[in-house]
């Protein structure tokens, strides 16, 4: 098919370019071609008023700094050619002349031929002086001279005119961020006002129907709204104000209203939600209604972030990001923020980049661009990065993570083992001090707890008991966290170690059938009962655990060969599977005695399993790894445990 051709100067736009989906690369660049060049708005500002602004074009030095040649310490103006046999076996003796140079005082006298000069720190070199003695290497004489038994070099102790700032060099460049050493160095220039660009107003809305703000009582089927704080705050950090209007539902006419005052009195306007091409996201049919030429993209390949509406509305961005948060999130740094940081006069973001090994397979798209968050942690060979795999729904992810990865369009994985460059978050990478990756559970913040009051770094990552040990025997990881039972040795754990690691008693957990209260399938029952019940009865659906997880094993002891309706719902989460059964989505799973307790659901006891920890024996003595073990011994953290309804080994 061919692609449809875009005139982007054209009135008569043809608005169902929509309906193709761009590439990466394309996208940007017809939504910047629709754009720029533009003539961007400065004014002068007072350097109060200045602060966190752009500058709009280089400032250049009036003065010089210093105005004037000065000494940089307390002590005496001298000629250093006087100096030049001075020793401690042959003194020389300089007589004082009449006056003392403080800072703001001009000099009168001259230092000539065997004189000097009393000189304060800032005081200005009188004519004829070309060095300075720190007063700390005289000796006072009689009849007003002093004694030196040291020689001094041209230049010694004094700051030139012009030594710090020249007088019409480049001070500062257009673009800089203006922050308080840039205000001391304009001050210190004499400058009292500069040229700064205006940070653009970003109008931020958020649609659906389904929004709660934050704060209020959140109604069944409702989300808070997480993208108006994340959105608002991305556009402060790079260079925009900020102005959050609102959830808004998906009610065209009223929607519309809100979308034109808000472009009226901004420069950008930010939607998140309702791009999709579904019959209830009207927002783009809104914004093809809102000026020429209109809608550039809709639809990028990109993952996550495919639902991407970019338009120009009579020179303005409009934007509709993404409703779920993590695409939201990474469409608006990779496409929105190089825009925002350009109409906002600063320069592109320099973002920090590191090798990693990527210690498992990570599939791709072919023909999409894709971003996955990774959590860096230090393994035997250099840094690792472990993709956090929540998905674009998820809000910790990018609290979590350290950085991305990018997929090119064209590859359709990472190979296992493969070394890739990762996009930091941040300027600087802080790898964790302890790094814990296997089982999921709640006892392990118990645990921890007390690492992290102690200012140590804890990254827990969960892929289950099989992936742990995994991650613990390539050397990824500080410890494991494994629940594995082996049926041949009727024994948890020690069956599945191997050279390397140490099995580290940690606590039992209960593991049971639960249910919601009262349904009378599984009241009274054992859990080998519950789930004979369960299987008898069609409309009784299960929720399961990942694959890889102890969790799993356990329930697939109790099914044998059958696979009932919601077998292939695996959430990877205790948590999950309690929120599953409590909201109707399921009627029974698996899950552990405390989580169970505290979602208020039935529970059926079925086994007690061993949560141990595989320890790599060769971080064992890492301070971090100490911390953990004392941890688990120490009886407050016991005593912490069998509160929340475990039972320490």
């Amino acid at each position: 098919m061919t692609e449809p051709k875009v005139s982007l100067t054209n009135a008569s736009v043809d608005q169902e370019q929509f309906l193709t989906i761009l590439s990466r690369e394309e996208a940007i660049a017809r939504f910047e071609a629709a754009l720029f060049p533009r003539d961007m708005s400065a004014n002068d500002r007072a350097l109060t008023d200045a602060l966190g602004l752009a500058l709009a074009s280089d400032v250049f030095a009036v003065v010089d700094v210093p105005p004037f040649d000065r000494s940089n310490v307390d002590g005496f103006a001298v000629r250093s050619a006087d100096l030049v046999t001075a020793g401690e076996a042959s003194p020389v003796h300089l007589r004082l002349n009449n006056e003392t140079i403080a800072c703001g005082t001009a000099p009168e006298l001259p230092v000539v031929q065997g004189s000097a000069t009393r000189i304060a720190t800032g005081g200005p070199i009188p004519r004829g002086a070309d060095a300075v003695v720190m007063i700390e290497h005289t000796q006072p004489l009689r009849n007003d001279a002093i004694e030196i038994r040291r020689a001094v070099s041209p230049g010694q102790f004094v700051s030139y005119a012009g030594s710090d700032i020249a007088q019409g060099e480049i001070l500062l460049r257009a673009g800089t961020l203006v922050g308080s050493r840039e205000i001391g160095m304009l001050a210190a220039s004499g400058i009292a006002r500069v040229p700064v660009t205006k940070k653009p107003r970003v109008a931020i809305i958020s649609t659906g129907d389904e929004l709660v703000q934050p704060g209020l009582p959140l109604r069944p089927a409702a989300i808070y709204d997480a993208n108006g704080a994340i959105v608002a705050a991305a556009v402060s950090e790079n260079g925009g104000e900020a102005v959050f209007l609102g959830a808004f539902p998906d009610e065209e006419d009223k929607l519309e209203a809100v979308m034109r005052e808000a472009l009226a009195a901004s420069d950008i306007l930010l939607l998140s939600g309702g791009t999709s091409k579904g019959e209830g996201d009207v927002s783009h049919r809104i914004v093809s209604r809102l000026g020429k030429p209109g809608i550039i993209a809709h639809g990028v390949a990109l993952k996550p972030g495919k639902p991407l509406c970019l338009a120009v509305c009579d020179g303005k961005p409009v934007v509709i990001l993404p409703g779920f948060p993590t695409s939201a999130m990474f469409t608006f740094h990779d496409m929105i923020v190089p825009v925002l940081r350009r109409l906002a006069g600063l320069p592109p973001r320099n973002d920090a980049r590191v090798t990693a090994k990527v210690p498992v397979r990570i599939a791709s798209e072919l023909g999409r661009t894709e971003f996955v968050m990774v959590s860096l942690v230090d393994g035997d060979d250099g840094l690792v990065a472990y993709p956090t795999g929540k998905g674009s729904g998820a809000i910790t992810s990018f609290a979590q993570a350290d950085g991305f990865l990018k997929i090119d369009a064209l590859a359709e994985q990472i190979p296992a083992g493969a070394q890739a460059e990762v996009t930091l978050f941040t300027p600087h990478v802080r790898v964790p001090d302890l790094v814990i990756v296997g089982s999921h559970c709640t006892g392990l913040d118990v645990v921890t707890a007390p690492l992290t009051r102690a200012g140590l770094s804890v990254r827990s990552i969960s892929v289950g008991s099989l992936g742990g040990l995994a991650a613990a025997r390539r050397g990824e990881c500080d410890l494991a966290p494994i629940h594995i039972f082996d049926e041949k040795t009727d024994t948890y754990n020690t069956p599945f170690l191997v050279s390397g690691l140490e099995l580290v008693p940690g606590y039992r957990r209960m593991q049971g059938i639960v249910f919601r209260a009262g349904d009378k399938r599984f009241e009274g029952l054992t859990a080998e009962d519950a789930v004979r019940a369960a299987l008898r009865d069609p409309s009784c659906l299960m929720v399961n655990r990942n694959q890889g997880a102890g969790t799993r094993i356990l329930i697939d002891r109790l099914l044998g060969d059958a696979r009932p309706d919601g077998y292939w719902n695996q959430p990877r989460s205790h948590n999950a599977v309690a929120a599953a059964v409590v909201q109707n989505r399921a009627d029974w799973g698996m899950t552990i005695a405390p989580v169970a307790r505290a979602a208020g659901l039935g529970f059926i006891p079925f086994a007690e399993e061993h949560y141990d920890f595989a320890v790599v024996a060769a971080r064992k003595q890492r301070p971090a790894v100490e911390a953990f073990l004392d941890s688990l011994a120490s009886l407050e953290t016991r005593a912490a445990l069998e509160r929340a309804g475990f039972r320490p080994a």
